[in-house]
């Protein structure tokens, strides 16, 4: 287990609940236990896992997440606590009250703060490449709303500077793509935590509103920190080595969470971030007030 992060990859398994641990069993041998405390989301990627009820129960009352994985390790179920929050129902009241102006004022602030990050890893991976002044003035263009869409132009220009001018990102394909969706994946599920955790319905979100994405917030809150995938995907692929998701590959992107963030309280971790940046999130929509927390990527003169 990484950062709170516990995957099923090999099929089956039996997960099961014992005096408060998560217990992992091939048939009547047990694999292992974690205990569900140190538990923030449970991935199943294998093919054939049998899961208890009282396991699911036992999470849900921890707050913690169960993602289901399909083809190419891409997220096709979360699995969320409800009523996470005492004061759920006038959070939910707050969101659905939300007008666009602020909706859109909140936007701004995450898609500067991602095109940032972007800029951050970058130069962490390519120091003084030529594209770093391209996207500090697409993060300064980002309007209310961002309107022209500087969030997709800031990305025509990172990932080839990134990963090489012949990279696409594509999740169906099985190379450093795989990577990528498996980083997301796990970025994702700690989101969908800290939203429910903050009293938050992951269904409303700022700027993400398809009718079938039944976790537009969650995609939200997670936009800053993607760049923290790329860079470690990037390592990866930098190190010359064939792009499989190796059980050790899935230890170095899992532990994402525990990357260190620069706030106004010091050096925290991913994970921590999140819980504090969907929190201020409910506070800007109890207040009207864009008052929403984003830990800063470090850079790379910051890093240990």
């Amino acid at each position: 287990m990484i950062g709170g992060i516990v995957e099923v990859a090999e099929p089956d398994r039996y997960i099961s609940v014992h005096r408060g641990f998560l217990k992992v069993s091939d048939e009547n041998t047990e694999l292992g236990r974690v205990p569900l405390d140190d538990i923030t989301a449970l991935i199943l990627s294998a093919p054939q896992v049998t899961i208890t009820k009282n396991l699911m129960v036992e999470l849900a009352e921890r707050k913690a997440v169960i993602v289901t994985c399909g083809r190419n390790w891409h997220p096709i179920s979360i699995t969320l606590p409800f009523a996470a929050h005492f004061e759920a129902a006038g959070i939910l009241h707050d969101q659905i009250a939300a007008g666009e102006p602020l909706k859109k004022r909140l936007w701004q602030t995450i898609v500067k703060a991602k095109i940032a990050h972007q800029a951050t890893v970058l130069d962490r991976h390519h120091p003084g490449h030529p594209k770093l002044a391209e996207l500090a003035v697409l993060e300064r263009r980002v309007k209310s709303g961002d309107p022209d869409n500087m969030e997709a132009q800031a990305a025509r220009h990172y990932w080839p500077a990134l990963m090489g001018k012949g990279f696409r990102r594509d999740r169906d394909m099985a190379d450093v793509n795989a990577y990528l969706n498996y980083g997301y994946t796990v970025l994702r599920a700690a989101a969908a935590r800290a939203v429910c955790a903050a009293g938050l319905h992951p269904a409303l979100g700022l700027h993400h509103c398809a009718r079938l994405n039944p976790f537009a917030l969650v995609d939200d809150i997670m936009e800053p920190f993607r760049p923290l995938i790329d860079s470690i995907a990037r390592d990866m692929i930098g190190e010359g080595e064939a792009c499989a998701l190796t059980p050790d590959n899935k230890r170095k992107l899992a532990a994402v969470l525990q990357e260190d963030m620069v706030t106004d309280r010091g050096m925290s971790p991913l994970v921590n971030c999140l819980g504090r940046m969907a929190q201020s999130l409910a506070e800007s929509l109890s207040t009207k007030q864009d008052a929403i927390v984003i830990g800063a990527i470090r850079g790379a003169g910051q890093l240990l």
